[in-house]
This record gives structure tokens, C-alpha cells and sequence, in this order.
């Protein structure tokens, strides 16, 4: 498997099975509830590591959540521990509604405190970092290939934190003393505050995956000075770190609508509530993961009729035989799922069942074929909703929709009837 490299510009070969593979992802940082945009590396590096086990490798998911943060402080003055907790079971709660599973590890940066306190330790030791102050700072002087992950020359980066007793602009934090206003800290060797962001991933990659490991994932608006820090960091103590830099190309929020409101956002919550699950992941699956993805009412009713469509070709009764090679060489040159996405649908075409259903599994919609009776008050619920669109009462029937939605259940307008989908 062949997997694009941020770093290097190149494709960088996997070895082969069953060689084992790590991969490290950026998580959020828990303030509120995760808006769709953030399922999208969640989505992408699960289905990854799901092709991977598909393909015979042995391989470990590490899924970081950031729960010490300038921005956990500023949304929950006094609080910012007990909102990092309730955002964080919100994240979960909706990341496992798209029902892939979740990671073989979700560490949290309250629980890896003492890995990288020894990190800023070592740093300090070997002279590439520096206390000021009760802060620690990263001497980005000292780390001659800085810029390069993202394209920068090291003259040319600007100052991140700014703070006159830092002896470079271009330095960052690494640990941060305690201010006025915030509720959680540590001690440690410098005094009592708490760690920088950059650190926190580090320390967290390091002791779930070692100090080197194969893919390390997360959004492209993490390049700089997210990404760019964690690899001066873990390279300046000795570890060689990821081979592979993947990030994933940002969600747009457009249409009409979206385009309109200022700072419109909807949350993985609204989005598996409305649409469902799998008509979000076929919605993932249309882009290609390096590049942007637009999201809007138009996109995801797309979506929602491609599922519809493979959902109806699982209950015909012709059988053909698929070539799984093609879907594999798709999915083996940098992870193509526009292009399996279209494979499925000619398999779904030709009546290629056993290869789509095998194919749908790869991506968590092998509940496409999965056929249920829907409980009377659910039928009761729909056939309410046909009556209120009868009479062009088209607010109370999308509050029925949501009323069915919530009980488990997606209803679809077919001909001049409905159809009931169990949710899954």
C-alpha cells in the first residue's frame, strides 16, 4: 500500500502484511460538541485501519483527546476540568454512532502528565528547550530541519505565543505556569502549571506507540504549528517518530443555506440525528481523504441516494462475480475511496453481491443489507407523517421524521409510499 507523505511530497510504501502498523491521530480538544467537520479524520483513519486488518496487517490505533487547552479555560471559566470530562463523553458518544468501532487507545493529556513532564526534562538537558519565567520553551534554533513538514523556512516562521522573556520569537511552550483563571495544574520541576499542546501529543505517541511508529494522521489545518512542533520535539530527544505524515483535507460547510449563516456549524450529533449514519459515511467516501469536502443539504441528499442505492441492489436476487483486485488496487494507491466508492456501485449494478457486501464491510455499511420490521408505534409514527404531508404540513411532518429518527429509525419517501431503515 502505497499512502501519500505531507513531509516528503512523496507516496510512501507500507511493508507488507503482516507487518505490524502504528497509527497516531490528532484528536479533539474538548470544549463543546464536535462538529462534522471533526468526524472526518475519526471516519478516515478508521476505515484505514480497518482496509489494514482487511489486508492481514496487526495494527494499533491511538486516538489522542485533548483535555488541557488554552481553549477548555476560555470556554469554562472555573470549570474547565468538569466541561473537558462532559465534552469529552459527548465526543464519544457521537464518534461511536457511526458504528466502526472505535480505537484500540484514546488517551487523554490529564492521564500521560508524568510521560511528558520526563519529555520537557530531556529537552531541557539536551539544551532544546529553556525555562523563563515558570514556562518552558522549545529553542527552535536548535532544530535545523524546522519548517520543513510544513514548507517554511526557518526565517520565515512567525511568532506563535508571544511572551518578551522568550529569547526567540519563533519558540513555543512546552509547559506553561499556572494564570489567573485557571483551575487545573501540575507541579513539576519548573513549578506548578500545566503543558503546552504541541507536548501533549508527543508524550501521548510516544507511550502508546514508541518512540517510532508508521502513520501519524489528523486534519490539514494541523500542519502548522501543530504537527510542525510535535516532530521538532520527538526528533530532537532520539525518536525517529512517524514515517508518514497523512492529513486529511478540510470540511467546507456550503449550499445555500450554510453559505448564509454566519458561523454555521452542524455537530456529528445533527448530522447522525438528521441524515444517519450511513448516508454520513457514504458522504465521506465521495472525496478523496487528502482532498477538501463540501458539506451541505445538496451533498448529503446525494448521499443519501447513493446508500439508497446500494441498499436496493443487496435485496435483488442476481449473482454475478466481482473483481476484488480492482477494489483492492483502489483502496492500495493512496486510499482512493471515490474511486472503491464507484466500484461498489458497479458491483452493486452487475449483482457482484458477496464482493459488495465484503466491499461495504470494509467501510461499517454491511448494515445496508440488514433488513428489519419496524415496530407498529414507528409504522403508526410514519404513516402519521404521509398524512401530515398530504396536507402540506411539512413542519409537523419533519417533526415526526425527528420523532422516528429517534427511535431508531430513518424514513424514506419511495413512490408514493415510505420506507422504513433501521438506524443502526
Amino acid at each position: 500500500m502505497r499512502l501519500q507523505d505531507t513531509l516528503t511530497g512523496t507516496l510512501v510504501e507500507l511493508p507488507p502484511s503482516p507487518e505490524p502498523v502504528g497509527i497516531y491521530v490528532c484528536g479533539p480538544t474538548v470544549y463543546q460538541r464536535a462538529h462534522i467537520g471533526n468526524a472526518r479524520p475519526f471516519v478516515v483513519f478508521t476505515w484505514l485501519a480497518r482496509w489494514l486488518r482487511e489486508q492481514g496487517h496487526a495494527v494499533r490505533l491511538v486516538h489522542n483527546i485533548t483535555d488541557v487547552n488554552d481553549r477548555i479555560y476560555e470556554a469554562a471559566p472555573g470549570r474547565s476540568a468538569e466541561r473537558a470530562l462532559e465534552a469529552t463523553a459527548w465526543y464519544l458518544e457521537d464518534t461511536e454512532g457511526f458504528g466502526l468501532g472505535m480505537p484500540d487507545a484514546l488517551p487523554l493529556a490529564t492521564e500521560t502528565m508524568p510521560e511528558i513532564i520526563e519529555l520537557i526534562e530531556d529537552l531541557v538537558a539536551s539544551g532544546h528547550a529553556y525555562t523563563a519565567s515558570g514556562d518552558v520553551y522549545f529553542r527552535v534554533s536548535r532544530f535545523e530541519t524546522y519548517g520543513a513538514l510544513s514548507g517554511q523556512r526557518p526565517d520565515q516562521v512567525e511568532e506563535q505565543e508571544p511572551n518578551p522573556a522568550k529569547e526567540d520569537p519563533r519558540d513555543f511552550a512546552l509547559w506553561k505556569a499556572t494564570k489567573e483563571g485557571e483551575d487545573t495544574s501540575w507541579e513539576a520541576p519548573w513549578g506548578v502549571g500545566r503543558p503546552g499542546w504541541h507536548i501533549e501529543c508527543s508524550a501521548m505517541a510516544a507511550k502508546e506507540l514508541g518512540p517510532e511508529f508508521w502513520i501519524h494522521g489528523g486534519g490539514l489545518d494541523l500542519v502548522f504549528p501543530h504537527h510542525e512542533n510535535e516532530r521538532a520535539q520527538s526528533l530532537s530527544v532520539g525518536h525517529p517518530f512517524a514515517r508518514i505524515w497523512m492529513h486529511n483535507g478540510m470540511l467546507r460547510f456550503t449550499g445555500e443555506k450554510m453559505s448564509k449563516s454566519v458561523g454555521y456549524v452542524e455537530t456529528i450529533r445533527d448530522v447522525l440525528d438528521r441524515w444517519g449514519r450511513e448516508t454520513a459515511l457514504v458522504f465521506f467516501l465521495t472525496a478523496h481523504w487528502r482532498k477538501p469536502i463540501d458539506f451541505s443539504d445538496e451533498t448529503m441528499v446525494a448521499a443519501q441516494a447513493q446508500a439508497e442505492t446500494l441498499r436496493n441492489a443487496l435485496r435483488a436476487e442476481t449473482r454475478a462475480v466481482g473483481d476484488w483486485g480492482s477494489f483492492a488496487d483502489a483502496l492500495e494507491d493512496d486510499f482512493n475511496t471515490p474511486a472503491a466508492l464507484a466500484i461498489l456501485h458497479d458491483w452493486a449494478r452487475t449483482g457482484a453481491l458477496d464482493e459488495l457486501r465484503r466491499g461495504l464491510d470494509v467501510f461499517g455499511l454491511a448494515s445496508l443489507g440488514e433488513m428489519s420490521t419496524a415496530p407498529a408505534d414507528v409504522v403508526a409514527l410514519a404513516e402519521a407523517r404521509m398524512t401530515a404531508r398530504a396536507r402540506r404540513d411539512f413542519a409537523e411532518a419533519d417533526r415526526i421524521r425527528g420523532e422516528i429518527a429517534g427511535l431508531g429509525w430513518d424514513v424514506r419517501d419511495a413512490g408514493g409510499g415510505y420506507e422504513l431503515v433501521p438506524r443502526a
